[in-house]
């Protein structure tokens, strides 16, 4: 399950293996810059990252914001979900 903490700017899961998390920053048009995403190594490989990701852009969509993928893993999920190409910000 993946939480929202809008206070800490960051979406997080807590796993038996640690928290993990992907954190932005709010720029000051709206647009969310997300910047880390981090999983426990043990937990890496069972869609953590990805779960992260999905929720950082429903919560996007969600409030009619745009996205930087600043983060590396981001961009890989969007390089691999070009249908959510549309909510990165030009």
């Amino acid at each position: 399950m993946v939480e929202h903490d809008g206070q800490r700017q960051r979406f997080f899961s807590r796993l038996r293996e640690g928290e993990a998390y992907l954190s932005y920053e709010r720029d000051g048009d709206g647009t969310l810059d997300l910047q880390h995403t981090v999983v426990p190594e043990p937990a890496r490989g069972r869609g953590v990252g990805a779960s992260l990701v999905r929720a950082a852009l429903d919560h996007a969509r969600a409030e009619g914001a745009r996205i930087v993928p600043s983060c590396p893993f981001v961009a890989a999920y969007l390089e691999e979900h070009p249908e959510e190409q549309a909510l990165v910000a030009d």
